[in-house]
């Protein structure tokens, strides 16, 4: 059975997509950063880069408990930001 490369599980939807279609969310001691390049050392937590999905997991903690440390709202906000900037 061949594995397929760069795969990752959005967070929130449980969907199986391609690295690159995905936002990362990033844990470095303690610190959670959204991974903009996807290079970033640490806990990663992949999520879908579309509103009502990042609203969801900010309902339901979902960062808090794949990356298993505390996620100030701010995370969030970038997130949607960002989704927002790149549908414009």
């Amino acid at each position: 059975m061949k594995k397929e490369a760069n795969i990752r599980k959005c967070v929130v939807t449980r969907d199986r997509l391609q690295k690159e279609e995905l936002l990362r969310v990033v844990r470095i001691d303690n610190t959670v950063k959204v991974d903009i390049n996807g290079n970033l050392n640490g806990r990663g937590a992949y999520i879908k880069p579309q509103i009502e999905v990042i609203k969801k997991a900010q309902k339901k903690n979902a960062f808090a408990r794949a990356l298993r440390t505390r996620v100030e709202g701010d995370i969030y906000l970038d997130l949607l930001e960002l989704v927002e900037k790149s549908n414009a």
